[in-house]
């Protein structure tokens, strides 16, 4: 049951279209320094991690001048988060850079992510060579690292599946069960190219990691078993799989087997007994699944105090999604009370600072309506770039009609308005297909371009929107009959994904804002996920 915040109280609709996270790459280039540490830095590390910072500093630098490499690494680590020293990308390169020259493996690693995020092609390539050398001793993580990087189009114009898989299986012929783990997903279609999906080389790397010990490969593995594609179903292996994840506390295979007997055998009573011993395990999706079960009456009476006490509890926990529908209910309805307002608001930020997209558009559009007393355009703006920036194609159309009327505290910029609504339409979000089709048309902010313009109508209209059928007679009463074969042909490339107009530029925050909501702490950093379905874990993020 998909749940919905207050399209007329806020001020756009809240409609969004979930998409799988993208691999893994540290978003925000955050390290953990070693546990523990022999030798001659220790003394150095055990105060960095102590919080004395600037003391860990003084230490670390002269066994750096005598080539220490751990105290190298963390003059590096000092300067790239600013931590006891300079924040400094240059020195923070400088210093890992004679780490790495010193053998210390993890400064390999950190220099090339703070490469692989620069706009500089031949800074990314410095990184591939780096990551390509260290591939040849570590595999395992050089060659997963690389794999993520060419999936994600850092090391090559555009995203290189063929490239990525090779790394990938070079790390996973090393012994490394994540890339076993990504080679199941990649193939399973979790990160795009659905043309490249192969359902038994899916079954077969799960069946891989599951059997190198990973208990959320095994839960993977047997929720496929019992409930992917029929012809692969084999339901007493898959119970096997679901046994042994939970003998290694792996308690999502509760919620595949509550999902297995409540969509596959039709049998609630069932689910929800299963759903129940995923709650009493403390598993938050089961928590959310059996309180959904008594709101809605499903196998069980309907119970809306017990539903609601469930959702809190997993809320109290700190899970963004039921935070989220906790919000809603506190801010559900025209007007709400003082305290219904803030208890809400306060919901729908600690949902939004748990990474939940979906939470941190609703949040942008809350601090932009006013509703809080006064209208915060600049916490708004940030928020709704955080939420477009991880993909959330309501958040792009949100932040894109900021920008085409110069509102919310944003100047007018077409260009950019172009490029958000692009991002939004290549997901499907039928009110962005058709703004970028009247911008294409007008030629705002962009050439312009009838042939894409009457594409993109006609393919809106498909989408749902009700103005588009008259946008796109429009454009077609002024095509030539060669033009009108053109755009029929350009229609069918937007369809089936090969148009250019995939390649729009991801949003950037407005002069370099981070969301911050007035007296409160600034948001965490992205990395709590929403729930997934076993299998639809986090991606494995690249050493530390």
């Amino acid at each position: 049951m998909r749940h919905r915040i207050l399209s007329r109280f806020l001020l756009l609709s809240a409609l969004t279209i979930p998409l799988h996270a993208a691999v893994s790459l540290p978003a925000d280039h955050s390290a953990a320094l070693p546990a523990e540490v022999t030798g001659p830095a220790k003394a150095a590390m055990d105060a960095f991690q102590a919080g004395l910072h600037a003391k860990a500093v003084e230490l670390a630098k002269p066994l750096a001048e005598q080539g220490n490499a751990e105290a190298l690494y963390l003059l590096g680590f000092a300067h790239e988060s600013g931590q006891g020293a300079e924040a400094s990308k240059d020195k923070a390169l400088e210093f890992y850079r004679k780490a790495a020259a010193a053998k210390h493996k993890d400064a390999v690693y950190r220099l090339s992510f703070i490469l692989l995020a620069s706009t500089k092609e031949e800074e990314r390539d410095q990184a591939r060579q780096a990551l390509e050398t260290a591939a040849k001793d570590d595999p395992a993580v050089a060659a997963r690292i690389l794999g993520e990087a060419y999936l994600r189009g850092l090391l090559s114009p555009a995203a290189d599946p063929d490239k990525a898989v090779f790394w990938w299986q070079r790390a996973a012929d090393a012994g490394d069960v994540l890339s076993v783990l990504l080679i199941a997903r990649f193939y399973e279609g979790q990160f795009g190219f659905p043309e490249l999906k192969d359902p038994q080389k899916t079954l077969a790397n799960f069946t891989k990691a599951a059997g190198m010990g990973n208990a959320g490969a095994m839960a993977a593995l047997g929720s496929r078993l019992l409930s992917g594609e029929e012809k692969t179903r084999d339901e007493a292996k898959g119970r096997e799989w679901l046994k042994k994840a939970i003998a290694a506390k792996e308690y999502s295979a509760y919620l595949a087997l509550g999902d297995y007997e409540e969509n596959v055998k039709k049998d609630l009573k069932a689910a929800l007994a299963e759903y129940e011993r995923g709650k009493d395990a403390g598993q938050m999706d089961c928590m959310l699944r059996t309180a959904d079960f008594y709101l809605e009456g499903k196998g069980v009476d309907k119970d809306t105090d017990r539903g609601n006490s469930l959702l809190r509890k997993a809320a109290e926990a700190g899970n963004p999604v039921a935070n989220f529908r906790v919000a809603a209910q506190f801010l559900a309805g025209e007007k709400p009370e003082k305290a219904d307002l803030l208890a809400g608001y306060g919901h729908l930020l600690a949902a939004a600072n748990g990474n939940l997209a979906e939470a941190q558009n609703e949040l942008g559009l809350l601090y932009l309506s006013g509703k809080l007393g006064t209208a915060d355009s600049p916490a708004g703006v940030a928020w709704l770039t955080r939420a477009a920036q991880g993909g959330n194609a309501q958040a792009q159309n949100n932040l894109a009609t900021l920008y085409s009327r110069g509102i919310g505290g944003v100047p007018k910029n077409l260009e950019n308005a172009g490029q958000l609504y692009a991002l939004a339409a290549n997901q499907g979000h039928g009110p962005a297909t058709l703004a970028l089709a009247r911008l294409l048309y007008e030629g705002a902010g962009t050439k312009a371009d009838p042939l894409k313009a009457w594409a993109l109508a006609t393919l809106a209209g498909e989408r749902g929107e009700k103005d588009a059928a008259k946008l796109a007679t429009e454009i077609h009463a002024k095509l030539t009959e060669p033009q009108r074969a053109e755009a029929a042909k350009e229609l069918e490339s937007i369809k089936s994904g090969k148009s250019s107009n995939k390649d729009a530029a991801k949003p950037a925050a407005p002069g370099g804002e981070k969301p911050a909501a007035p007296g409160v702490a600034e948001p965490a950093a992205p990395g709590a996920d929403k729930p997934a379905a076993p299998g639809e874990e986090k991606s494995p993020a690249a050493p530390e």
